[in-house]
């Protein structure tokens, strides 16, 4: 078909996708009557920085069949993994905050075109005549999460939607799939954690930090967290105390020979988080105790963790990693609707917060800038349909 391709990921349908179009065209097939609303979508047709490849087009209508579920997007995340999806292999070096990779390259590289977005909440608008669990107006996300949420509306079978409670803020149904649930999962799948433990963790102002700090709280566990030097320090400082976290340092004030000197009364952690690599997860390794181990999920600073010999023999210590798709991926289906539906409870019951920004849908390039770093720092950016 030359320059002309088709694009499985709009709506769950198969489209023609021709550069030279401004919309892409319904493969000829016949439609039932029940049909979705026409739809907006992100899409990129290649790998690139975001800012220059993603552009938002209209869709027309597709066929709601049987079994199928149509839904109304109400808000979805600007996540670093998005960006990394849409980069390809050029990972830019100051955004990997949800995977590990040793060279710190996203490890899946996604066929293109394709519809932005991982995970997101939605409204259902319609069902098809087979679907028995969902009706319009319940509120329901992806679970797992799937690709394509950067759109208005969504066609997908039933099974895809995880129904969820609607007494939440959108933006925290938006985004409970990926940060809350990879620091509730590490927190469970590494190490048998009792109350009066402790953590370590660098990163600790990230979405998965904070909550790191909540759910560590919540369970017993001591929490000692590591920032980077900044201006701020003192106000962030606060605003993670505020939290739940025992120990804030700044990653100066540990370049010292015996960090362990600074815990007080806090026993020394049996496990640390690391999103950062290079120096900073030094750090976390100088904290840790006798066998305890570090999970590696990101590398922010697109620098190799070093470890000395000594750490091995003498100290025994172990490095994991983590890597939330790939534990989705293991049929977890069911336990990761049970998750979502503990977090959300918090959430509900404000025990679990963290730093939001929502934003129209119509202003996407601005969100986009502001989660490309373009204009200074900023929350994580909540795209509002």
């Amino acid at each position: 078909m030359g320059s002309v391709r088709v694009l499985r990921a709009i709506n769950g349908s198969s489209l023609v996708w021709n550069p030279k179009l401004r919309n892409p065209t319904v493969c000829a097939r016949a439609f039932s009557s029940k049909m979705s609303p026409p739809s907006k979508a992100v899409v990129y047709d290649q790998h690139g920085s975001p800012d220059q490849v993603a552009r938002v087009l209209d869709f027309p209508p597709v066929e709601i069949r049987d079994k199928d579920v149509c839904v109304k997007m109400l808000a979805a995340p600007i996540n670093p993994s998005d960006i990394n999806r849409i980069e390809g292999w050029n990972v830019s070096p100051f955004r990997f905050a949800d995977f590990v990779s040793t060279l710190c390259v996203y490890p899946v590289r996604h066929p293109v075109p394709a519809v932005g977005g991982y995970e997101g909440v939605g409204e259902v608008q319609s069902v098809g005549s087979a679907v028995t669990g969902l009706t319009p107006g319940d509120w329901v996300i992806p679970s797992p999460p799937s690709f394509g949420t950067w759109q208005t509306y969504i066609v997908k079978e039933e099974n895809v939607w995880h129904k969820i409670n609607k007494n939440v803020p959108i933006e925290y149904a938006a985004t409970v799939t990926v940060n809350p649930l990879t620091a509730l999962r590490m927190l469970e799948d590494f190490v048998d954690l009792n109350s009066g433990d402790a953590v370590v963790q660098n990163g600790a102002t990230s979405i998965v930090g904070q909550c790191i700090i909540q759910l560590a709280q919540i369970r017993g566990l001591r929490s000692i967290n590591i920032i980077r030097d900044r201006t701020d320090a003192e106000d962030v400082r606060e605003k993670l105390k505020k939290l739940g976290a025992d120990e804030v340092f700044t990653e100066s004030q540990l370049e010292i020979k015996n960090v362990k000197g600074l815990l007080g009364a806090l026993p020394e952690p049996v496990l640390g988080f690391n999103c950062v690599g290079g120096n900073s997860a030094s750090l976390v390794l100088k904290f840790l105790r006798q066998s305890g181990t570090m999970v590696t999920y990101g590398g922010m600073s697109k620098k190799p963790i070093a470890v000395s010999t000594s750490s091995f023999i003498f100290k025994d210590l172990a490095l994991r990693g983590f890597w939330l798709q790939k534990w989705m991926s293991s049929d977890k289906a069911k336990e990761c609707q049970i998750m979502i539906d503990y977090l959300l409870g918090l959430v509900r019951e404000e025990k679990l917060k963290y730093e939001l920004e929502l934003v129209s849908f119509e202003n996407f390039p601005v969100a986009l800038d502001k989660a490309l770093g373009k204009q200074g720092s900023h929350p994580k950016q909540v795209l509002k349909f």
